[in-house]
């Protein structure tokens, strides 16, 4: 299972390649010099390692993502599932919700996306 886990600098970093992407490998030096008072090295070996966790990918001196933010977020949010509740959904969201009651709307829109991922019969 792949590790959907960022250290804080590593996640401004994300953000700022995903915001900016396809950026050049100079460009990001300087952003990252500008917004976190990094040096070169610095970038240079974050990049790497998010490039060595399939995250990014650094060809031809331009930075791109192979993981949409939106992918990285999801895989960590069922990481975060699987590992705290044995991966039950309802469980989950029945910790999430806690004591708090739920509008129709909300039920409704519930039913329909769960709806929307039942398997076929």
């Amino acid at each position: 299972m792949a590790v959907y886990h960022l250290a804080e600098g590593e996640a401004r970093f994300a953000e700022l390649i995903w915001e900016r992407e396809p950026v050049g490998s100079t460009e990001l030096v300087r952003l990252c010099g500008e917004r976190f008072g990094w040096k070169k090295s610095t970038t240079y070996t974050v990049l790497k390692k998010l490039c060595e966790r399939g995250i990014f990918q650094n060809q031809n001196a331009v930075v791109t993502a192979l993981m949409s933010r939106e992918e990285f977020y999801g895989g960590r949010s069922r990481q975060f599932v699987e590992e705290t509740f044995g991966g039950s959904l309802p469980r989950f969201l029945t910790a999430f919700i806690g004591k708090k009651k739920l509008t129709d709307e909300q039920v409704e829109e519930m039913k329909r996306l769960i709806e929307s991922y039942r398997e076929a019969d």
